[in-house]
Parts: structure tokens; C-alpha cells; sequence
């Protein structure tokens, strides 16, 4: 969009360039004139009386001079030559997955790239189809029954989830979420509850996993409309959450799991836990870190909430002709028709990131999504014994199972240890003082994992020297 002050001057200098041809501003005087008249004015400086002159802005754009398209291309390849690409070895929620090159391809066709809100189905049958498949997916990834058209990320699904346990269960308004949880989740849920009236509370962590008897004591209450758990949590541990949905059932209370997509392909699904409610995000399906988006996020239910859920849903059906059709469906329960008494507000993520997932399943289908998920398994693990070779580094929770991610604590000082690494390295998130989330994916090879490991080394004979010399 145009700034105002933008509009405004081009506009005082438009006699000045009235022979060119602007391919955004196509205005010409007449038009100008007809639009003040509507408007009651005469001058376009009328428009802008209620502006001070010192804010409004009437000199030349500070602007470089053209580039032709080498020139540019120079230019932008200069920058990125500043840049130092880092093998990855951080997760907290955000994966470094390889994305086949075919996947870009397809999601920048024109007709995927540039498409919007598909609620005009006759000329819509692509778009609704894919989101169609999107949501066939993530339902066979989650076991549950139905799926949404995608929400911004997982930390928004989660904190819809949180709404949609709250509006089934009517008179009960609290909620409880593991410590286990991604606290960046956590943090969007707390939000969320605040600005809606629901009375958050944890359930303690003990050893890394969530405490099943402080989960029976306050699910016990009666008081719960649904608890949210994790799997894997933000440790990297894989819970055991047996009999949790039975007991979750008993006291009328709604079970939401909260995993990483990719995972689902290796590991117990929600619905084979018993959930009600799976969310997450889908970033982890080959989206490309990008400095923190965009993303995508998923929710997956019973068909008896289905009515509760948020977003759109896209269904199949018969159009007069007898032949497949697409259409958006159950819209009784969307803001633009429900307005207040929706369950939600929020809208569906902009579907070019559903489709981008949906053609990353499609290619590496199940037995490549496991593939994945070994070698992350594989290569984590292999990272967790070579730290623990060095002598520096011990595992925070030994007795946990993991798969592509892990706490360990060090002797060492964390900040100048990241410091050190970080001209080659995006070497773990760090957590404590002295502890560190380590991630180790199918980007990274065991060679990769062993030139970190002689850099560490490397940073514990200096540090030695230093008291030495001392």
C-alpha cells in the first residue's frame, strides 16, 4: 500500500510528469477532478489539511540510481557473500529439514503463488483441492478423523485448541498445560487466555516429563476443560502419557497433544494416545527455517468437535454433473457468519504454506518421512555420545527416551563456548546457565558432527592453556 504523504507528493508533481507512464498511478487529471468532486473538494491539498505541514512530506525520494538486472543481481549476490552459512545443530520447535528443490518449483507456479480466499468454488477446484489433500494428510499423520485448513503456526493452533476445550466443556474455564511444553508455546496460549477469560495453570515437570500425579490431583478437581501435553517436549523426550486420555475422559476433560509433524511418522500418534485435539506445527515437513517464518500450523480433531474447530475445512462432494467437486463446508461456525458467537476469530493461514507441506508428504511419502526421522534419530544420538566422550558434557535426563533431541549440562561457560562456535556452528539453544538443547537432523552428517566436536575440543585445550598460563 502507499503512504498517504507518498501519494500526496507524487500528485504535487504530477503536471511535472503527466507524459510518463506510471503503471501504478493511471489517474488522469480528469479523474483526479472527478474523485474531489465526489468528495466535495476542489484541490487535492484539501485531502490533507488536517496534517501539519512539518509531517508531510514534500522533498525528492533519497533514492539510489537504477540498476539494470546484472547490476542488481551483483549487488544482491555482494551482500550474501557477507553471509556465513552455519550448520545447524539448534531445534526448540524450529528444524532444519532438507526441502527438495521440486517443492520451491511447485509452490511458485503463478497460479499457487498468487492465489487467495477460494470461496468462489467454480473457479476455485485447484485451490480447494490441495487444501483438500493437506488436510487428508495431516489427518492420516495424526490418526485423527478430521483436520482444518492450516493455522499460522503451532503456537496459535495450541492456544485455539485451549478455546475449543473451554467452549465444549461450557461452565468450566480452566485450562492446564505441561511445563514440558515449548515455553514459546506456552507463552502464545497465555496470551490468548488472557484476553479470552480462561484461567491458566501448569502441571509440575519432575525429571524432565510431566508429573502424573500432580496431572491426577488437578484434573481430579473437576474444574478442567482440557489439559495440553507434548510429545516429543520441548527436552526432546519422548513422554508416556498411558491411560492419561482415560482418565482425561472420566473427569470430562479434553486431551490436546501438541508434536512436531514430522515426528508423527516415526512415533505413537495422538489419536492412538487417546487424544481429542492434535496440534502443532508443520514447519518441520521441509519449510525452510527462514528466520522464523512463515510456518504453518496444524489442527486435528474428533468429528464430534468439528463443529468447535477453527479455520476453514474443505470437503469433497458431487457437482450437477455427477463429477468430483470441492467445496468449503460447515460455514456456520466461521466468524464471517457466526461474527461473536464463533468459537474463533482467527483466519486460516495464507494456504501457499499447507500446499508446501502437502507437496513435500506427497514426494517423500511415508517410508522417505521415516527415513528422515532415522536419521535424525541416528545422527542425534551419535552427537549425544561424542559429547559425552569429551569429558565436558553429561546428559540432563540419561534415563529419557529421544529422538532427534536432547538436554546436556556442561562444565563449561555456555556463552563463551556458543561464542566461539558461532563463526561455523549454530551449536544448541541454550536453556540454563550451564545446560544446552542439542538437535541434529538429516542436514547434518556424522563428518559434520565430528568437526563440531574437534572445534569444542579445541575451545576446552585453549581454555586449559589460559589457567595454565595463569
Amino acid at each position: 500500500m502507499t503512504h498517504p504523504l507518498s501519494f500526496y507528493h507524487y500528485y504535487k508533481t504530477y503536471n511535472y510528469y503527466q507524459a510518463m507512464n506510471y503503471k501504478f498511478f493511471p489517474h488522469t487529471q480528469e479523474d483526479v477532478k472527478q474523485m474531489l468532486g465526489k468528495c466535495g473538494l476542489k484541490l487535492l491539498d484539501e485531502l490533507y489539511k488536517d496534517i501539519p505541514e512539518d509531517l508531510q512530506f514534500k522533498r525528492d525520494y533519497d533514492l539510489p540510481r537504477a540498476m539494470s538486472e546484472i547490476e542488481i543481481r551483483n549487488f544482491f549476490g555482494d551482500l550474501a557473500m557477507d553471509n556465513t552459512p552455519l550448520k545447524c545443530f539448534m531445534g526448540a520447535g524450529v528444524y532444519d529439514h532438507y526441502t527438495p528443490a521440486v517443492v520451491q518449483d511447485i509452490v511458485n507456479r503463478s497460479e499457487f503463488l498468487t492465489s487467495y480466499t477460494p470461496y468462489q468454488a467454480e473457479i476455485s477446484q485447484g485451490t480447494l483441492q490441495y487444501i483438500f489433500e493437506y488436510q487428508s494428510m495431516m489427518a492420516e499423520l495424526t490418526g485423527m478423523e478430521v483436520s482444518n485448513a492450516s493455522m499460522y503456526d503451532g503456537c496459535t493452533a495450541t492456544a485455539e485448541a485451549m478455546m475449543m476445550a473451554v467452549s465444549n466443556a461450557k461452565k468450566r474455564n480452566k485450562v492446564l498445560i505441561s511445563e514440558t511444553v515449548n515455553p514459546f508455546v506456552s507463552r502464545v496460549v497465555l496470551t490468548y487466555a488472557k484476553f479470552h477469560g480462561i484461567d491458566v495453570e501448569f502441571i509440575e515437570q519432575e525429571n524432565g516429563v510431566t508429573s502424573r500425579a500432580d496431572f491426577e490431583a488437578k484434573v481430579g478437581a473437576d474444574d478442567v476443560a482440557g489439559v495440553i501435553v507434548a510429545s516429543p517436549n520441548f527436552y526432546g523426550i519422548l513422554e508416556d502419557y498411558t491411560g492419561w486420555a482415560d482418565f482425561c475422559h472420566e473427569h470430562k476433560t479434553l486431551l490436546i497433544m501438541n508434536c512436531p509433524a514430522s515426528a508423527l511418522s516415526v512415533i505413537k500418534t495422538p489419536a492412538e494416545w487417546g487424544a481429542d485435539i492434535a496440534v502443532g506445527d508443520g514447519q518441520s515437513l521441509g519449510i525452510p527455517m527462514n528466520f522464523g517464518g512463515p510456518y504453518v500450523g496444524y489442527l486435528c480433531t474428533s468429528k464430534k468437535l468439528i463443529r468447535k474447530m477453527p479455520g476453514r475445512i474443505v470437503g469433497a462432494t458431487t457437482d450437477a454433473d455427477g463429477k468430483r467437486a470441492f467445496v468449503l463446508t460447515l460455514q456456520a461456525r466461521e466468524q464471517h457468519i457466526r461474527r461473536e458467537k464463533a468459537t474463533s476469530n482467527i483466519c486460516s493461514n495464507q494456504s501457499l504454506m499447507a500446499l508446501f507441506v502437502t507437496v513435500y508428504m506427497s514426494l517423500m511419502g511415508k517410508q522417505g518421512l521415516r527415513e528422515v526421522n532415522e536419521i535424525g534419530y541416528s545422527n542425534a544420538h551419535y552427537l549425544a555420545d561424542q559429547l559425552m566422550k569429551t569429558g565436558k558434557f553429561e546428559m540432563e535426563y540419561p534415563d529419557k527416551p529421544f529422538l532427534n533431541e536432547f538436554v546436556v549440562k556442561t562444565s563449561l561457560n555456555v556463552d563463551e563456548l556458543l561464542s566461539w562456535l558461532n563463526q561455523a556452528y549454530a551449536a544448541g539453544v541454550p536453556i540454563d546457565d550451564d545446560k544446552l538443547l542439542m538437535c541434529a537432523t538429516e542436514t547434518v552428517s556424522k563428518e559434520d558432527i565430528d568437526d563440531l566436536i574437534d572445534a569444542i575440543n579445541q575451545f576446552i585445550e585453549e581454555g586449559e592453556e589460559d589457567k595454565n598460563n595463569e
